[in-house]
């Protein structure tokens, strides 16, 4: 296994063991989607979307393909195809960064810090910039038709509990106690 590969599934497998949601599409490492929830104390916060990762043959040394697959308003994020606009995955992406980077910093750093001076949806960037409060609450009004819980990852099951952590990973935890 060459050293590019070797770095793409240990990278992928970091990913698939942490608490975020993974799903393979025909069992590749170089193609997948990761359920992200929108990061708290932000307008995002209870928003949960499917996000497709395509990693190409030459990942690290080459940046990974990141977008969303269920709507988001955002003035960094192309509202239609769901491409993402971020400085770090398109312009300085390095082999120092892995996809442990991509989902518990850059892209909850892009929901609570969004560019309005660099859009790639321009209408949200406008407004963003003319009335603030207007924005945020189109973006809530998205979270909840786009962006449910249950439109991505089903009903919750019962017996358990699912919610968000404070890093917005989700998390479950067992309604009964076992007995020893």
């Amino acid at each position: 296994m060459s050293a590019p590969n070797k770095r793409r599934d240990t990278d992928f497998y970091k990913l698939l063991m942490s608490d975020f949601i993974v799903e393979t599409i025909d069992d590749s490492t170089n193609q997948f989607n990761v359920v992200f929830h929108g990061p708290k104390e932000s307008p995002y916060e209870g928003g949960v979307w499917k996000i497709q990762v395509k990693l190409p043959d030459s990942y690290p040394y080459k940046r990974p393909s990141i977008k969303f697959l269920n709507k988001i308003l955002h003035p960094n994020i192309d509202e239609s195809s769901g491409a993402v606009c971020m400085n770090v995955i398109n312009e300085t992406w390095n082999s120092a960064f892995d996809l442990a980077n991509v989902f518990e910093t850059f892209l909850p750093l892009l929901l609570l810090y969004p560019n309005p001076s660099d859009p790639f949806n321009v209408d949200a960037a406008v407004q963003m910039l003319r009335d603030k409060e207007q924005y945020e609450k189109r973006v809530k009004e998205y979270c909840e038709q786009y962006a449910k819980r249950e439109n991505i990852l089903g009903p919750p099951v019962e017996g358990r509990n699912t919610s968000e952590d404070s890093d917005g990973k989700a998390t479950s935890s067992d309604d009964e106690t076992a007995e020893p």
